[in-house]
């Protein structure tokens, strides 16, 4: 049979973006099959490819490579009028750009929305900023960091106050840019749909504090309808209990239970049935309202056994619950493993594949600067050898 093409290929993508979000964004759609071409400053790149240690066996940034996957790297300075024409003309072949500069950052080089669409109408144009293209902190830098504290994430998340460490935490990994790259990709997809349709384009304004917001997701409802911020409760859930972290003889467990009747099996289980039948917790409202008490009951129990011990009891029981694995752990597992989620790229490089995959797509690494740059102007703008040596001598590409 036939292999399937991938959903995405024929798309051609424009990617003036770098660090995280942006790249996030194109990734994914390369991953899909788009042509991503990602333009980078010659000699230097994204701003990752110098973010290490840690490296790869291949001298790149760990980071770099976590985002940057099945993309074309083309040098090309952009200051320079030559350089900034060269881009203005492979936005005209692409059918989507993504960039992440500061809020009219690109007009000087002629690559903003209004000067690309101009000569293309139908070109889906993303612009990636940290508080969108308008308010009051439109101009502000906006950094993964600031925004988890500036929309409530980092009120929500760590040690209750009061409780030893109990300061406001950032999550581990930079979730505010990568809830905006997702959602610029949903964003974009559904915006390409109607240019196809329509032949009419459109500009759109993603922001990481815009996105961020949004994910609170339940924490934002809470306050929506009680007019009361939710507060720091460590490992635990402001509208589920049990639903934590529980110390156990060698370490610890995460116990979720999600309903009455997981909460009946969880009480059978650690032999305290009674625990379960009690009126005063019998409801998961009723829990929540006497957590501290429930709790006081349950703690002294799940401690007393090992992790695997209760691994093994909660599995039998139908009980959701799972061990608190180090990365290297989740990324060694047996179902990453079954799953095939890691991604050998040969010479010692591997990175975490596409999680959602379709039949007909292709898997390239991350890469190098500048390695497709005479491809691409030969492509796309059907320049030879010796016009790309012309540019490289007179400083316009890498």
């Amino acid at each position: 049979m036939n292999q399937p093409a991938a959903p995405l290929a024929g798309v051609k993508v424009l990617d003036l973006s770098r660090v995280l979000a942006g790249p996030w964004a194109t990734q994914l759609l390369a991953d899909y099959g788009a042509d991503v071409i990602k333009v980078e400053k010659p000699g230097v790149g994204d701003d990752t490819r110098s973010w290490g240690p840690p490296y790869t066996a291949g001298g790149e940034t760990a980071y770099f490579h976590a985002a940057n996957r099945n993309k074309k790297s083309v040098a090309i300075n952009i200051a320079d009028p030559g350089g900034a024409e060269l881009v203005r003309k492979l936005a005209h072949q692409c059918d989507i750009v993504v960039e992440n500069y500061k809020v009219g950052g690109l007009a000087k080089y002629g690559l903003d929305y209004a000067a690309v669409s101009a000569g293309h109408s139908k070109v889906v144009y993303c612009s990636i900023t940290g508080f969108g293209q308008s308010g009051p902190n439109s101009n502000r830098p906006g950094y993964d960091y600031l925004i988890q504290a500036i929309t409530g994430l980092m009120s929500v998340t760590g040690q209750p106050e009061g409780s030893p460490g109990g300061e406001p935490m950032k999550v581990g990994v930079a979730v505010s840019d990568l809830f905006t790259g997702l959602y610029a990709v949903a964003a974009i997809l559904a915006a390409l749909r109607t240019a196809e349709a329509t032949g009419v384009g459109c500009h759109l304004d993603v922001a990481l504090h815009d996105c961020q917001l949004a994910a609170l997701a339940n924490q934002a409802a809470n306050f929506l309808a009680t007019g009361v911020s939710p507060e720091r409760l460590g490992n635990a859930h402001p509208s589920i209990v049990p639903y934590q972290v529980f110390e156990t003889a060698d370490g610890h467990i995460v116990v979720a239970v999600g309903n009455d009747n997981q909460f009946q099996s969880l009480c059978k289980c650690i032999g305290r049935p009674d625990i379960g039948r009690a009126e005063k917790w019998y409801a998961n409202k009723d829990r929540v309202n006497d957590r501290e008490n429930l709790l006081a009951e349950i703690t002294p129990l799940l401690k007393a056994r090992t992790t695997k011990d209760w691994e093994a009891a909660f599995a039998a029981a139908g009980i959701p619950h799972g061990p608190i694995r180090s990365v290297g752990e989740a990324v060694n597992s047996l179902q990453t493993k079954a799953r095939a989620l890691v991604i050998d790229h040969g010479k010692g490089m591997r990175t975490i594949g596409q999680p959602v995959p379709f039949p007909g797509q292709e898997t390239n690494p991350p890469p190098s600067l500048g390695a497709h740059t005479d491809a691409v102007l030969a492509q796309y703008l059907a320049l030879g050898a010796a016009d790309a040596e012309a540019l490289r001598v007179q400083g316009v590409i890498g």
